[in-house]
């Protein structure tokens, strides 16, 4: 779960400020990154327009991408503070690693949930030999201060609560939705579902009023409350809503992400997010000089080396640009 941008950018997220306090409709385009040796993703979060919903501050969408003839997804060690990271997978399988020990496969519709809290490192690789398509995305949840200096640890869920209708499976990845709640450990109010709908489907599924939303769309043809969102593209909802209109027109698959707005003013820098430009700056240095974020253990290769910080300084820019 890495930003591997080799030019990575100081940003300032957060805070109320930009919060749209009502429903809206801004349509969100991707930027593509690549990931390791051969995965390219659609960044969504940050982005040109907002750069967070909720505490999700971070959001990847990758493939379907046929690998058969490919590595798949290599990613190596590489450092994580003030975080979680989720790993969710619509098809193939990954093979996580970090510096606690862990050492987990995550299949479709499974959790994997990394909480960084003051420092962690990892990998993640398509296993050998792997599935013939990856498919999946790839979120961060920034911890609020209070909790942002906890324990490292990770958990993996397989089994987790679903919510149903005619032509609907939602599958609850964090937080509730529904009454249905998800066993991962969450540190602020925050939703985190997978949606997925059968061809002409229609549906509404209830939401917080007080929360904001968004919703990113994996595959197939769906409008959200009147809108086409096309896979790889995410529609920003605000906040103010009820209930969330769907109408499928073929087979669809959406992640419903959503949350309370974070109050807090967070620094996001590669694959760190703290509250200083100091903090990220001797986080960097650690990284690359001292045993703070632990060993990785097992993966077969080096580990990733910094970007150098620019050395312009932070300035505060809220939620959105």
């Amino acid at each position: 779960m890495s930003n591997l941008d080799r030019q990575a950018a100081l940003t300032v997220c957060g805070g109320r400020g930009f919060v749209v306090a009502e429903p809206v409709r801004e349509l969100l385009s991707p930027r593509r990154v690549q990931l390791g040796e051969s995965t390219e993703v659609r960044r969504l979060l940050p982005n040109l327009g907002r750069r967070m919903v909720g505490a999700w501050a971070f959001v990847d969408h990758y493939g379907p991408d046929d690998i058969a003839d490919e590595p798949g997804m290599q990613v190596p060690p590489h450092p994580h503070m003030g975080l979680q990271t989720v790993s969710w997978l619509h098809e193939g399988e990954v093979l996580h690693r970090d510096s606690t020990g862990s050492l987990q496969a995550i299949r479709p519709r499974e959790l994997g949930l990394m909480t960084s809290g003051r420092a962690i490192s990892h990998s993640e690789e398509s296993p050998r030999p792997h599935a013939r398509y990856l498919h999946g995305a790839q979120l961060w949840v920034a911890l609020p201060d209070a909790h942002r200096h906890v324990e490292p640890h990770f958990q993996h869920h397989a089994d987790l609560p679903r919510v149903t209708r005619p032509g609907l499976t939602a599958t609850v990845i964090l937080g509730e939705l529904d009454g249905a709640v998800s066993p991962g450990t969450t540190y602020s109010p925050i939703v985190g579902a997978d949606l997925a709908l059968a061809s002409g489907t229609e549906a509404r599924l209830p939401l917080d009023p007080d929360f904001e939303y968004a919703v990113l769309a994996m595959s197939g043809e769906v409008h959200v409350d009147g809108v086409p969102v096309l896979p790889g593209s995410m529609l920003y909802l605000g906040c103010g809503r009820t209930e969330l209109p769907l109408r499928a027109a073929s087979d669809a698959g959406l992640m419903l992400l959503g949350g309370e707005p974070f109050e807090e003013e967070i620094v996001m820098w590669w694959n760190f997010v703290g509250r200083t430009d100091e903090e990220i700056r001797k986080a960097r240095e650690e990284w690359m000089t001292s045993d703070r974020f632990g060993e990785v253990k097992g993966y077969d290769g080096a580990r990733l080396d910094a970007p150098e910080v620019p050395a312009t300084q932070l300035k505060a820019r809220g939620r959105v640009r």
